[in-house]
């Protein structure tokens, strides 16, 4: 890899305001130690100290009452902030309530979120994220702050402290998502950490099918607590509780963790490799037909010979230093090798009556992933107002190596209630590159510096966040046999953000924001265009979100409520020119709520409405419809319950609901709305000296058949049909 291929530099502007905020923070390091006593707090507040995962003086945020979510999360470059003092909404997901809810992986843990759906990607498995009725890819999760770390179709929970779910446009606090996501939200994935008790865990348990699992969790701490190390391993395998559906999942993780005087150094290091075997495939719905009655929900209609395979290593650095009294500095790097083969059928609807047609398409895949990031934080005052100074520059690449190979089109018939199966053909009726060498296909190249300044007035009672980012993207595609470059792209925008907090009261912040998101721009392409346009490359999509909202925070119980609107300009050819002239906006309401607003009892749930619009399209002739797979409504309710009269025993139950959606642009097929009751729960006793737990899950009690999404690929609606009723048993000593 060439040293010009990832270069982390700050530009003379970046440059001038690290050094501005350097000197101005230890110029007034004596002169303000006096008053910064009685002085307002930090806009970007210093949350108390229970963990670190990132390398940071502030720690985790602590548990909020309940233990199910965080007081704050990370906001890109501005590090973690409480959820009083952040002109966002975000939901950060802990892991007592993964294992409370025995989540098997990162789409089992935002399920809990109403502003979530989970689909899945086009013609594969991957897990896919709906947030505010916007597609974000596997691909476009950061790892503790780093994008494309992670294995991109599956990650497994063991790996995770905590799920971060941000909501909303966030190119400026995290850089454009490599993957092209980030519309509607983005997840950071924090690792674990050694605690401050020393822990050795074992956890064994079964699901419906006849899946097996193990786990176990070793943590210490050393050097006066200085250090920490913690292990984590555990292996699934087994049928599903879909009929001949398989899944294997073999995981190691190590987590180091040390704090100097002044300096905090933390490590990871990964591997996962997940398969699945015979696994229900998306359904594509035939055009001009009707969406398909959902056949039963332990059915399945892949093909035996069917698989994905993948296969991941991983590893991050990062390390943060005290510069002065008010200016720390941090610098991270990570990298991913990762290998995937697949082995697809997926079905196209040819009539009402589930008759459909398959044909087979395998592929092979190598990715190549190293990203950084710099950066420093520094805090001063003018006057009266506290200013906190944040600086980061960021550089991402990505090399993709891939072949295929596709069966004979025409491909053969089944039956979405009958299926049937058939030898697998050979994939060689149409190639491209070779499966057993493939060549490099696609690069990525990400580059951005941002600024940003965090205003304190009013004795803390008025927060103001103002910043930018400038963002450069080069994408380059290859030819699959020769290697060739066919195409290329290098454009740059610059995101800007407002944000403002107001408390009128101790307990409660109204806020607003203006914020973007950047994605890749497209280039011209179909055979209804003018040769000379082929391949024309447009500038990085720019999508505007405007945002207002209000936080209470009892202590006990905390509610928050948001109004957003959020346009996506989208690409399409009209009269014989391809160009941008569509337009999708999606605006909506927010209502979420989460604690312990009584001894015992732990609230977690809320509700999404959204209106889906596609404002502009090609001919005016689907204006004003909704836009693929995305309800208008979504609703969790959830809680969790301590039984007085047995001590140890909790009873927990979640109800999803989401409305109807379209599989199509012309909304002629519609998927019912369907509901979805989840129950389980644990018991914590003692048992020769250590402590066990005793954990019993359903998820759809009622075994109930439905199609969960539609599509998630822009312009596709493929289903995706709902998982069956499964029950999960697992117990854990602590020894």
């Amino acid at each position: 890899m060439k040293n010009s291929d990832f270069t982390i530099s700050l530009t003379p502007i970046a440059l001038g305001a690290l050094l501005l905020a350097a000197g101005a923070a230890q110029a007034q390091a004596d002169a303000t130690a006096t008053a910064q006593t009685n002085a307002p707090a930090n806009p970007v507040a210093t949350v108390v100290v229970s963990a670190s995962a990132d390398a940071s003086a502030q720690g985790l945020p602590s548990s909020y009452a309940g233990g199910q979510v965080a007081r704050g999360g990370r906001i890109g470059l501005l590090g973690n902030v409480d959820i009083m003092d952040t002109p966002f909404n975000a939901t950060n997901y802990t892991q007592a309530l993964i294992q409370e809810q025995q989540a098997r992986s990162v789409a089992d843990v935002v399920q809990n979120d109403p502003a979530v759906r989970v689909a899945r990607g086009f013609g594969n498995y991957q897990e896919l994220y709906v947030i505010r009725g916007f597609a974000v890819n596997s691909d476009d999760m950061a790892y503790n702050g780093l994008y494309g770390l992670l294995p991109r179709q599956f990650v497994a929970s063991e790996l995770l402290e905590r799920v971060e779910v941000f909501r909303g446009a966030n190119s400026f606090v995290n850089g454009a998502a490599p993957g092209g996501g980030g519309i509607g939200g983005m997840i950071n994935l924090v690792p674990k950490r050694a605690p401050n008790a020393p822990l050795n865990q074992v956890t064994v348990g079964v699901e419906s099918g006849g899946q097996a699992y193990a786990s176990f969790d070793l943590a210490r701490r050393f050097d006066d607590n200085r250090g920490g190390i913690r292990i984590n391993a555990a292996r699934r395998d087994g049928d599903t509780a879909v009929d001949r559906e398989s899944r294997e999942l073999n995981l190691f993780s190590v987590g180091l963790d040390y704090r100097g005087d002044n300096y905090r150094l933390s490590a990871d290091v990964g591997f996962q490799e997940h398969q699945l075997d015979n696994a229900r495939p998306s359904v594509t719905v035939g055009a001009g037909l009707a969406v398909p009655s959902a056949p039963d929900a332990d059915s399945n209609f892949a093909q035996p010979w069917t698989h994905s395979n993948e296969r991941d290593t991983f590893g991050t650095l990062r390390a943060e230093v005290d510069l002065a009294p008010n200016l720390v500095g941090w610098a991270a790097f990570g990298a991913r090798n990762g290998s995937e083969f697949n082995a697809l059928a997926s079905p196209t609807t040819t009539d009402n009556a589930g008759n459909a047609t398959m044909t087979r398409f395998d592929n092979t895949r190598y990715d190549q992933s190293r990203t950084g990031e710099i950066g420093v934080r520094g805090s001063f005052y003018t006057g009266s107002v506290k200013h906190t100074v944040s600086a980061s520059a960021s550089a991402y690449e990505q090399k993709s190596r891939n072949a295929y190979g596709m069966a004979d089109f025409s491909g053969w018939t089944t039956n979405l209630y009958r299926p049937v199966d058939v030898a697998p053909p050979s994939p060689t009726f149409f190639t491209g590159g070779s499966m057993d060498a493939p060549l490099i296909t696609h690069k990525s190249i990400l580059g951005s510096y941002a600024i940003a300044d965090s205003l304190s007035f009013l004795n803390d009672s008025l927060l103001v966040t103002v910043g930018a980012r400038h963002q450069r993207i080069k994408d380059y595609g290859y030819d699959y046999n020769s290697g060739v470059q066919t195409s290329g792209y290098d454009k740059s925008k610059v995101t800007p953000v407002a944000g403002i907090v107001y408390k009128p009261l101790k307990n409660v912040s109204v806020y607003a924001n203006y914020i973007e998101a950047l994605q890749q721009g497209p280039v011209a392409a179909g055979v209804n265009i003018s040769p000379g346009q082929q391949g024309q490359v447009f500038d990085p999509y720019v999508s505007r979100q405007k945002e207002i909202g209000v936080k209470y925070d009892s202590g006990k119980l905390g509610m928050t409520a948001a109004l957003f609107t959020t346009s996506q300009p989208s690409a399409y050819i009209e009269n014989g020119v391809f160009g941008v002239f569509g337009e999708q906006r999606n605006r909506g309401l927010e209502l979420s709520v989460f604690g312990m607003p009584a001894k015992g009892l732990r609230l977690l749930g809320g509700l999404t409405l959204l209106d889906a619009e596609q404002r502009k399209t090609a001919g005016g002739v689907n204006q004003g419809k909704d836009a693929i797979g995305v309800p208008d409504t979504q609703l969790n309710i959830g809680a969790e319950w301590d039984v007085p009269q047995v001590s140890g025993l909790s009873l927990n139950a979640r109800t999803l609901y989401t409305a109807k959606q379209y599989a199509d642009a012309a909304n002629s097929q519609q998927l019912p709305s369907w509901t979805r009751l989840d129950i389980g729960a644990s018991y914590l006793t003692r048992v020769a000296e250590r402590d066990l737990t005793l954990r019993a899950r359903v998820d759809n009690v009622t075994d109930r058949s439905y199609w969960a999404s539609a599509g998630g690929y822009p312009g596709y609606g493929y289903l995706v049909l709902g998982s069956p009723r499964t029950v999960s048993l697992s117990a854990s000593v602590d020894f």
